[in-house]
């Protein structure tokens, strides 16, 4: 990674004055995101475990009928532990401990709800388009090692957490989905929802080894809020970004892994307007680190042969329905990002804005219905 810029962030901070620093805040992050106030036993654990931790609270107004809805949202970034020709179990286990530390410190920061990147349990290996060894760190979503280890901590801390696995579908052939497990904050496992989009862009061969999702817009109500996951490529779909909001989210999370060559230009923008447009929370969240696979792979775009992915840029945020963003996590490092939001903000917003009121999907639904015929001609007029 040596080359590579830390964040943006820093490269402002160090090149602008204060005045003129704070300007270029509001420009690019809307309303400015308050420090939150994290313990130095955390700052210490993330500086003794080699990985950044930062904090901040996006506000809503005081209401005389509703208290504040205050919850604490973590996003975890990270590399993979070891080489990516290591035995698949020892991989495995690298990044529950790996991770697990982290959730831990989450746990112990006051984190309600956390979500972990795409995949998380192993390379991002679906550029290789081999099948083997990759396929071998499938597991089930209900029953698997990956499930069991984390409900332990979601119940030690009362936290929901959200992980993504490349999921072993055991009661339907065997077959893989790409899948985000839902675990409760008593650590029960309440649902699984599935990847709705699959790219054929670059090097994303993933429907070598899975098709679309099969399980809609699912919303998952839980003690600390409404929430839905909108994996990875979804994030280019605004319909689908819609149609969670149509279902009652109030905050989407969007657990990825993407790379700078293909795709940075569009990591700030996409989820902070899904926010906008739909009046909820969004959180974006990427893996770190270039992954090196042990046989070379073409991208079947006339250049040579490689042997790896690309840099996966990190730059974990959170976006508010009024616009505003916090600061990503480091485009290098391993990262926990702490944020306080008021879900009371979802409501203020949509009485202030009426995006929700003046939406058609009346109109919307007519037009689609009459799109997906085979004998649809484009409503053209010349």
């Amino acid at each position: 990674m040596s080359g590579e810029l830390t964040s943006l962030e820093a490269v402002l901070e160090k090149h602008l004055p204060e005045d003129e620093l704070a300007e270029v805040r509001r420009i690019l992050y809307g309303k400015s995101a308050k420090g939150l106030e994290i313990s130095e036993e955390s700052i210490n654990r993330g500086e003794e475990g080699g990985y950044e931790v930062a904090g901040w609270r996006m506000t809503a107004d005081l209401e005389e009928t509703r208290p504040p809805r205050k919850v604490t949202l973590a996003l975890i970034q990270n590399q993979i532990v070891l080489p990516t020709d290591a035995p698949i179990v020892d991989q495995i286990t690298a990044l529950h401990k790996r991770v697990g530390s982290i959730l831990e410190n989450a746990g112990k920061s006051g984190a309600n709800i956390v979500c972990l990147q795409e995949a998380w349990t192993m390379p991002f290996a679906f550029c290789t388009r081999e099948k083997h060894p990759w396929t071998q760190f499938a597991e089930p979503a209900e029953t698997g090692a990956t499930t069991a280890f984390l409900s332990e901590i979601a119940a030690k801390y009362r936290m929901v957490i959200i992980s993504p696995i490349l999921e072993r579908d055991e009661d339907h052939g065997d077959i893989l989905w790409n899948t985000a497990v839902i675990i409760d904050h008593n650590g029960k496992f309440l649902g699984k929802t599935r990847k709705n989009h699959i790219p054929r862009v670059g090097d994303f061969n993933e429907s070598t080894y899975y098709s679309e999702g099969n399980t809609g817009h699912r919303v998952f109500g839980t003690i600390y809020g409404k929430l839905a996951v909108n994996i990875c490529y979804g994030r280019h779909h605004p319909q689908n970004w819609m149609m969670y909001g149509v279902n009652g989210a109030e905050i989407v999370f969007n657990p990825s892994a993407t790379v700078g060559a293909l795709s940075e230009p569009m990591w700030p923008i996409e989820a902070r307007n899904a926010a906008i447009a739909n009046s909820y929370f969004t959180c974006a969240i990427n893996r770190v680190g270039t992954e090196q696979f042990p046989r070379e792979f073409t991208s079947a775009d006339g250049k040579p042969a490689h042997k790896d992915f690309g840099h996966f840029y990190g730059s974990s945020y959170v976006a508010a329905p009024d616009g505003s963003r916090t600061p990503g996590l480091s485009r290098t490092k391993d990262g926990l990002l702490l944020v306080e939001v008021d879900l009371n903000l979802c409501r203020q917003i949509k009485d202030k804005w009426c995006f929700r009121m003046t939406q058609r999907l009346d109109l919307y639904a007519e037009s689609l219905t009459a799109a997906v015929k085979l004998d649809y001609k484009p409503d053209v007029h010349q």
